[in-house]
């Protein structure tokens, strides 16, 4: 993913790169960045010192891991940096954390920064206050083998897109799992699915369904640019705000 951000600020006209972080240990340390994302010699080293990187930055992206999580929002917050952050799998903790450096600078969390999946936010939506009660609901994703979280941070984003305007707290009726006699399902359940095999890049499908009818809404990325466009464009748009906690509907207008 480092790779894409890096080719998409310098598709962006508003966006310039000031500097690469890779952890301590990186083969990479000291490359080039442009160098390694394909796209010519830019003049940024890669480096692991985030102190010295943020000193130069308005706003940081970062699309890491939980475990590196906590010290990169700690530097954001001390450096007065913008931050946007497509991390998945944080803890309950962490979000908290997140909250509280969102009180000093302004921070854009999404788990996923597709224009697509975040029009799709919108419909389920709308879908959801239509029917109601009065079908089931399914959420299908399917994503490469090397993701290390399940179901996925979009497919919860779409849960709770339905959950809310049902009324229904996601946690108590979020089933992610089906094993054994599982008795008949109950309406009020939000059944979550995961698939994992070669190079998916990303597919998700939630299902409204009822008695002789299905709607289904259905979103599939074919390439992690549309991830790495959409994590830009909010980084721009991050410096015409004061501090505060957002989301991609926010940048996109549409919340």
């Amino acid at each position: 993913m480092g790779r894409m951000l890096v080719q998409a600020v310098q598709q962006n006209p508003e966006a310039n790169l000031v500097g690469a972080l890779e952890h301590a240990g990186s083969e990479h340390i000291g490359a080039d960045a442009g160098t390694l994302a394909g796209i010519g010699e830019l003049g940024v080293a890669i480096s692991c010192d985030i102190d010295a990187v943020l000193a130069n930055a308005d706003c940081a992206i970062d699309f890491s891991l939980p475990v590196a999580f906590d010290a990169n929002l700690a530097a954001c917050a001390r450096h007065g940096v913008s931050m946007v952050i497509g991390t998945t799998g944080l803890s309950d903790e962490q979000t908290e954390d997140l909250d509280q450096a969102a009180k000093k600078i302004s921070v854009v969390y999404a788990q996923n920064y597709s224009v697509g999946v975040n029009a799709s936010l919108v419909l389920l939506e709308q879908a959801a206050r239509l029917f109601g009660d009065t079908v089931d609901i399914e959420i299908i994703e399917a994503h490469h083998r090397h993701k290390v979280d399940a179901p996925s941070g979009t497919a919860w984003m779409m849960a709770e897109a339905v959950a809310k305007p049902l009324g229904r707290d996601l946690k108590a009726v979020a089933d992610c799992s089906r094993v054994g006699h599982t008795g008949e399902r109950t309406r009020q359940t939000i059944g979550m699915q995961t698939i994992r095999g070669g190079d998916i890049v990303g597919e998700h499908t939630v299902m409204f369904i009822a008695d002789g009818e299905r709607v289904e809404i259905t979103h599939k990325a074919s390439s992690r640019m549309n991830f790495a466009s959409g994590a830009v464009r909010a980084a721009v748009w991050t410096q015409n705000q004061t501090a505060g906690r957002f989301n991609m509907q926010n940048v996109l207008g549409i919340s």
